[in-house]
């Protein structure tokens, strides 16, 4: 009496033996497992032969919670890198001065318009008669604004300074060309020359500035701006 032939090499077996007595090919192989997915060959995904008290339930919560802490991570602080990022290219790059196409103000005086703020030269301002008074810069494509520089008063000497009241704060408001707008507050000191502000304000479309806290205006004198420099990222 004979078993099924060797699945191996054919050789009739007795009934009940494992191995075939030709070749030792196993008589009764058992089924092997299907392959698995790629993505079950990877770590963590790759799986272990543990025993059944190894932690593996622990295991995949930890795994899932760093997943779910990774992903909070990146939604909260991802405009803060990407803040981070653009800094980085301000510092690394190079600035270069740019000029409006239009100018315009709430207010100015006959002699002194607000396009003297952007003439090239610090013996010429623009005169507001009072507080509040706004002059806005449009540029002709948007763009990275990195500094902006400005010599406040009637121009860049003690004398010329002293000559006209002058604002030591300054709102600062940007557009961008889909009408989102950001607002910085500047601090003048009070002296001659040029003073400089990092905005680091991407985009930017117009810009208007807002005269407050005025010092020296008294009958007869303006708040004056002698020049106003825009700068951007290369």
């Amino acid at each position: 009496m004979t078993g099924p032939p060797c699945p191996n090499c054919g050789t009739p077996n007795p009934p009940g033996r494992r191995f075939c007595r030709r070749c030792a090919a196993e008589l009764t192989a058992t089924a092997r497992p299907a392959a698995l997915p790629w993505w079950r060959t990877v770590w963590p995904f790759r799986p272990r032969r543990v025993r059944a008290s190894s932690g593996r339930g622990t295991r995949l919560l930890v795994i899932l919670a760093v997943v779910l802490a990774l992903c909070v991570a990146a939604f909260f602080f991802l405009p803060a890198g990407r803040a981070l990022f653009e800094d980085t290219r301000d510092k690394l790059g190079k600035a270069t001065p740019i000029t409006p196409v239009d100018i315009k103000a709430s207010t100015e005086t006959r002699d002194h318009p607000a396009a003297n703020t952007s003439d090239g030269v610090s013996n010429s301002y623009w005169g507001a008669t009072s507080p509040g008074a706004s002059i806005t810069y449009t540029f002709r494509a948007p763009f990275r604004l990195v500094d902006v520089i400005i010599t406040n008063g009637a121009g860049a000497t003690p004398k010329e300074y002293a000559a006209q009241a002058r604002a030591l704060e300054v709102d600062l408001e940007t557009t961008t060309d889909s009408g989102e707008k950001q607002t910085k507050k500047l601090s003048l000191n009070d002296k001659p020359g040029p003073q400089t502000f990092v905005t680091a304000i991407s985009d930017v479309k117009t810009v208007r500035l807002t005269l407050k806290s005025p010092m020296g205006l008294t009958q007869g004198r303006q708040l004056a701006v002698a020049e106003v420099e825009f700068f951007k990222r290369s």
